[in-house]
C-alpha cells in the first residue's frame, strides 16, 4: 500500500520532477516508510511506500526492470502474487524481490494487458514502456485504489494538438493540485451529480474541471503521442449461471461462505499483523468470525464510539464487545467524544481527496489514527449492504414498474426542482443524475428493477462513497484497509443470487442465514446499525458555528455555489433539511465548500 504520483510529458521535453516530487510530499501519509522518484526523458514517476509484502529495499518503487525494459508504480496489493509468481517462475521468469509489485511488471510482460483478469487484489499502476514509450494505467474491478488523471496545456501555441500536452496522475487529487497548473474551476455537471445523487460524482468526473479519475476496471493505454485507448475488462452480470439454476437457499448459502471464506483467506497475505475494524455489525462480525476459524489467534480488533445525541445512541460497543469475548480477540474499544471530533474535522475534510459528505468520515479517520498506532493492515466489513441488499430502499424496488423514478425517490437527495432552487444561477442546468440513472439502468446485464438498483450501487455508489471514505482515512494515517466483500467473485457470486433471497426480511437475509454457522446469533438478529456521528446530522452548538463561519466567508460569497438566501434558510432550520438518506442537507452544502477551502481554492 502507498501512494503513486506521475508525469508524462507529450511535447518533447523532460517530465518536470519538481512537480512529482511535490506530489509525493502531498502523498507522505500513504506511505510513511520509504520514498522514491524516477526520471527519464519524458518520464517521471514518484512513490510513497507503507511496508506491508516483502519488506526488504528489493521492492522499493517506483521499479525499474531493465531487462524487460519496463517501469512501474504500484499502489494496493494483489493478494494471489505468490501463486502468480510461481506460475511465472515456471515460464523461466527470474525474480530480484519477493513481493506483489515486481510480479506485476512480470505477468504484464508475459501475458500482456489481459494479465489484469488473473489478478485477485486491489490496485492502481502505471506501468511504462521504455522503447516504444507507450504507458498503461489500471484500476481494480471496484476501484478500491484511487487513480486522478490531470491532462494540462504546456505550449501555448501547441493549440489542441498532442505535441502541448502534459498527464499528469496521483493516488488523490489533493497531491495532483500540489504539483500545480491544474484547472481548479467547478464543473458545473459534477455539481449537479454532488447536489443530488448523494454527494456522488461518477467518474471520470471530479468536482474540479482539470481533474478527472480513471473509472474502475478500466485499463487506459496511451502511446507516445498522446493517443489513448480505453478498456473496461470487468462487469458484474446478474442472474445465475445454467448450473446455478436449480440451487435452494442452502446451495447459496454453502457457496456464500466458501467464496467468503477464500476472500478473507486471501486478504492475510502480508508481512506484518492484520487487524480488523469490528463495528458490531453483521458484516465486521463475519469477518472476525471466519479469520477465527482459520485459526488467528489473538487477533487485534478495534471498535469507536461517540456520545448520545437526544434519542440517537453514538456506539454499537455492546455487539462489538459480544464478539471480541466470543472469539477471545485482543480488543481495543475507543470512544471518542465531540471535544475530540470538532478539532479533527479540518484535517479529516483536508484528507478527503474528494468531498465525501457521509457522517461516519471523521469516525474513520479518528478511529484510523488508534489503530494505526497498533498495526498497519485491517480487515473491514465495507461493500456487504451494497452487494447484498442491505439497505432499505432495496425491497421497494422489488416491485417497482419505473425503476429510475422509484430509485431517484429513495436515493437522491433532492429532485431537480428543488436542487435549481439551492444553485446559484451560474450553475444551474439539466437534470444531469437522471440522465445519468437512465443510461445505467439501460445497460444490459440486469433485467430487473432491484438488479438494476443493486448494479448502480455496486458499481458507483460503492465505489465513491463508502470505498473512497475508507480508503483516504485509513490511507491519511498509514493504515491499510482491506475489505473482503469486495472481493471480485465474491462480487459476482453475490449478483447471481436471486434477489428475494437478499431482500428478504428487511434485507442481507442469505448473509444473515449464512452467517447463523459462524457467528453468534444476537449480532444476527440485532436492528440494523450503522456508524453514527450524531453531530454531523443535526448541526447545533458548536458545529453549528463551524457551518455557519465556512459559508459566511468571503471565498464561499465569492464563489457562488449556492443560492444566499437558501443557505440562510438552511443555518436557520438546519433539523428540518434531512435527506432521504437521513443525512443534513445543510452538512452537504458546507461540506463542499469546507473542502475546497481546505483545499485552498
Amino acid at each position: 500500500m502507498c501512494g503513486i504520483a506521475g508525469e508524462i510529458s507529450f511535447h518533447h521535453q523532460r517530465a518536470e520532477t519538481a512537480a512529482v516530487e511535490r506530489m509525493i510530499r502531498a502523498l507522505a501519509p500513504r506511505g510513511p516508510d520509504g520514498h522514491g522518484l524516477f526520471s527519464q526523458g519524458r518520464v517521471a514517476f514518484g512513490h510513497r511506500r507503507l511496508k506491508i509484502i516483502d519488506l526488504s529495499e528489493a521492492a522499493q518503487q517506483p521499479m525499474v526492470d531493465s531487462a524487460l525494459g519496463l517501469a512501474i508504480v504500484f499502489n494496493g496489493c494483489i493478494y494471489n502474487y505468490p501463486e502468480l509468481r510461481a506460475e511465472l517462475i515456471a515460464k523461466g521468469y527470474q525474480f530480484f524481490s519477493h513481493g506483489d509489485t515486481e510480479v506485476i511488471l512480470k505477468a504484464y510482460h508475459h501475458w500482456g494487458k489481459n494479465f489484469v483478469t488473473r489478478l485477485y487484489g486491489m490496485f492502481a499502476f502505471c506501468i511504462w514502456h521504455r522503447d516504444d514509450g507507450r504507458v498503461l494505467f489500471g484500476r481494480d474491478r471496484q476501484g478500491i485504489k484511487p487513480l486522478y488523471l490531470s491532462w494540462q496545456q504546456t505550449d501555448p501555441d501547441g493549440g489542441a494538438g498532442m505535441g502541448g500536452r502534459r498527464l499528469r496522475f496521483a493516488s488523490s487529487l489533493p497531491a495532483l493540485l500540489a504539483g500545480g497548473d491544474v484547472d481548479c474551476d467547478i464543473d458545473p455537471i459534477a455539481l449537479a451529480h454532488y447536489m443530488s445523487f448523494h454527494a456522488i460524482v461518477p467518474p471520470p468526473r471530479t468536482i474540479l474541471k482539470g481533474v478527472r479519475k480513471l473509472p474502475p476496471a478500466t485499463l487506459l493505454e496511451i502511446d507516445a503521442e498522446g493517443r489513448e485507448t480505453e478498456t473496461v475488462y470487468w462487469s458484474v452480470q446478474f442472474g445465475p449461471h445454467e448450473d446455478e439454476r436449480a440451487y435452494r437457499q442452502n446451495d447459496w448459502e454453502d457457496k456464500l461462505i466458501e467464496v467468503l471464506r477464500q476472500s478473507v483467506q486471501r486478504r492475510l497475505v502480508a508481512d506484518v499483523p492484520v487487524g480488523v475494524l469490528l463495528s458490531g455489525g453483521l458484516d465486521s462480525s463475519l469477518v472476525v468470525g471466519l479469520l477465527a476459524e482459520a485459526g488467528q489467534s489473538g487477533l487485534a480488533t478495534f471498535s469507536i464510539g461517540f456520545e448520545t445525541v437526544g434519542n440517537e445512541r453514538g456506539d454499537e460497543f455492546q455487539y462489538s464487545d459480544l464478539i471480541a469475548r466470543h472469539f477471545a480477540t485482543d480488543h481495543h474499544q475507543l470512544f471518542i467524544d465531540s471535544t475530540r471530533a470538532l478539532p479533527a474535522l479540518g484535517r479529516c475534510v483536508a484528507a478527503m481527496s474528494e468531498p465525501m459528505v457521509s457522517h461516519d468520515a471523521i469516525g474513520f479517520y479518528l478511529l484510523s489514527e488508534k489503530v494505526s498506532q497498533h498495526v498497519k493492515v485491517v480487515q473491514s466489513g465495507q461493500g456487504a449492504d451494497e452487494i447484498f441488499a442491505g439497505y432499505h430502499w432495496y425491497p421497494p424496488m422489488m416491485e417497482s414498474r419505473d425503476g429510475v423514478a422509484d430509485y431517484m425517490r429513495v436515493f437522491c437527495d433532492r429532485d431537480h426542482h428543488e436542487m435549481q432552487k439551492i444553485l446559484g444561477p451560474d450553475y444551474r442546468g439539466d437534470d444531469h443524475a437522471k440522465s445519468f440513472i437512465e443510461g445505467h439502468f439501460a445497460k444490459s446485464g440486469a433485467d430487473r428493477p432491484i438488479d438494476k438498483a443493486l448494479r448502480i450501487d455496486t458499481e458507483i455508489m460503492l465505489v465513491d462513497d463508502p470505498v473512497k471514505r475508507v480508503d483516504n482515512m485509513t490511507m491519511a494515517w498509514g493504515l491499510e484497509a482491506r475489505v473482503p466483500f469486495l472481493d471480485h467473485a465474491l462480487v459476482e457470486l453475490a449478483a447471481r443470487i436471486p434477489a428475494e433471497l437478499k431482500v428478504r426480511d428487511g434485507g442481507k437475509y442469505i448473509l444473515k442465514e449464512a452467517a447463523r454457522k459462524i457467528i453468534p446469533h444476537e449480532v444476527i438478529d440485532r436492528p440494523k446499525g450503522y456508524f453514527p456521528v450524531p453531530a454531523l446530522k443535526y448541526i447545533e452548538g458548536p458545529y453549528h458555528d463551524l457551518v455557519r463561519d465556512i459559508l459566511n466567508a468571503p471565498q464561499a460569497r465569492a464563489r457562488g455555489l449556492f443560492d444566499r438566501a437558501k443557505v440562510d434558510e438552511l443555518l436557520a432550520h438546519p433539523a428540518d433539511h434531512i435527506t432521504p438518506l437521513r443525512g443534513s442537507k445543510l452538512w452537504q452544502v458546507a461540506l463542499l465548500e469546507y473542502w475546497l477551502q481546505q483545499q485552498g481554492l
